[in-house]
C-alpha cells in the first residue's frame, strides 16, 4: 500500500495574469521540492481518470448554466488571452480543461482509496476550489473540487458521514454554502478571521437538518501552531469521535504558513504536518484511514514546497 499523488501536467495551463499569485510555479515547486528530497519515490503517481471530468460530475455542486459560462469564457481568451470574473479570479483558454481534470484528480484520488488501491491520496491541482459556490467562480476558484468529492462519495461509494476539514487560511465560503444544510457531511474550517472572503463566523453552524454540521473556528491574525494544534486536540477531534466519519477529505491550504504574503497566520511546516498527523489518527479510528487531501491556498513557493512535503511524509 502506499501514498497517492494526482497530477497531471494540464494545470500548469491554467494561466493567470503576470504576478498573480495562485500561478502555475506553484505546482512547479512542489514537484521541485518532492523530486529534491526524493519523497516523489514513495509515492504512488496517478494521472486523473478522464472518464470523471464530465459535466455529469460537475453537476452533482454546479448548475450547467454556470459550467457553460466557464468554459465560454474559455473560449473567449483564444483573442484575449485572459477572462475576469472578479479582481481575483482570472481564466485562460486551458482553464476549462484544467478544472475539469481538477475535479477528475479528486474523483479518482477517492475512488482508488475507497477501493483500497492506495490507503490515502494528496491531489497536486489547480485551479483551486473552496470558494467556488455552485453558480459562482471567485477566490481563484472554479469549481469546488472537494464539494464535487463530496457528493461523490455520497452518490457513488454510498458514504452517509464525511469529514471536511478546510485548514487554508481563508474560510471555505463555497464548500459551507453547498453543504449548510446537509447533515450527512461535517464541514468544519480553520482560518484566519476577519479575512477575505468575510464569511466564517462562529455563529454560522448549519441550518435545518444541517444544523450543528457546520463548524467554523476563526482564527485571530498572529495564531501558530499551538493555537491551530489546541483547536485539533480540544475542539476537532471531540466532534470527530462523536460524527465518527467514514471518509475524510481535507481542504488543504498551506496559505497559513508564517511567509506566507497572503495572511498575518503564523504556522510552520511542523504546524502543518501535526495537523495531518492528528487527521490520520482520526482517519485510523473511524474511516479505515480513507484520506484525501487536495490542493487549496500557499503563494509563497519555498513554503509552499516544504509544507506539502511534510503533509505528505505524514500521510505516507
Amino acid at each position: 500500500m502506499a501514498t497517492a499523488l494526482i497530477y497531471h501536467p494540464i494545470y500548469l495551463r491554467h494561466d493567470t495574469p503576470p504576478h498573480h499569485p495562485e500561478r502555475p510555479s506553484r505546482v512547479q515547486a512542489i514537484l521541485r521540492k518532492l523530486q529534491k528530497t526524493r519523497l516523489i519515490d514513495r509515492l504512488k503517481v496517478v494521472e486523473p481518470d478522464v472518464r470523471h471530468a464530465s459535466i455529469e460530475n460537475l453537476c452533482l455542486v454546479h448548475s450547467k448554466d454556470y459550467i457553460a459560462h466557464i468554459e465560454e469564457a474559455c473560449r473567449t481568451c483564444e483573442k484575449t488571452h485572459f477572462f475576469k470574473f472578479d479582481p481575483d479570479t482570472f481564466v485562460s483558454q486551458d482553464s476549462y480543461k484544467a478544472g475539469l481534470f481538477a475535479v477528475a484528480g479528486a474523483l479518482t484520488a477517492i475512488d482508488i482509496v475507497f477501493n483500497k488501491d492506495v490507503d490515502n491520496a494528496f491531489c497536486l491541482v489547480r485551479p483551486p476550489g473552496h470558494h467556488a459556490r455552485k453558480s459562482q467562480a471567485m477566490g481563484f476558484c472554479l469549481f469546488n473540487n472537494v464539494a464535487i468529492g463530496a457528493r461523490y462519495l455520497q452518490n457513488k461509494h454510498n458514504i452517509k458521514r464525511i469529514l471536511i476539514i478546510d485548514w487554508d487560511v481563508h474560510h471555505g465560503n463555497g464548500t459551507e454554502e453547498i453543504f449548510y444544510e446537509d447533515p450527512g457531511v461535517y464541514y468544519i474550517s480553520l482560518h484566519q478571521y476577519p479575512h477575505y472572503p468575510g464569511t466564517g463566523a462562529k455563529s454560522d453552524i448549519g441550518k435545518g437538518e444541517g444544523k450543528g454540521f457546520n463548524l467554523n473556528i476563526p482564527m485571530p491574525p498572529g495564531s501558530g501552531d499551538k493555537e491551530y494544534l489546541d483547536a485539533f486536540n480540544n475542539i476537532i477531534e471531540p466532534i470527530a469521535d462523536d460524527f465518527k466519519p467514514e471518509f475524510i477529505l481535507i481542504s488543504a491550504g498551506f496559505d497559513g504558513h508564517r511567509d506566507d504574503p497572503l495572511s498575518s497566520i503564523n504556522l510552520t511546516e511542523i504546524g502543518f504536518k501535526k495537523m495531518t498527523e492528528l487527521v490520520k489518527e482520526i482517519g485510523e479510528r473511524y474511516s479505515k484511514g480513507r484520506i484525501v487531501s487536495v490542493l487549496e491556498g500557499g503563494y509563497n513557493l519555498f513554503a509552499l514546497g516544504d509544507s506539502v512535503n511534510v503533509h505528505l511524509e505524514a500521510l505516507i
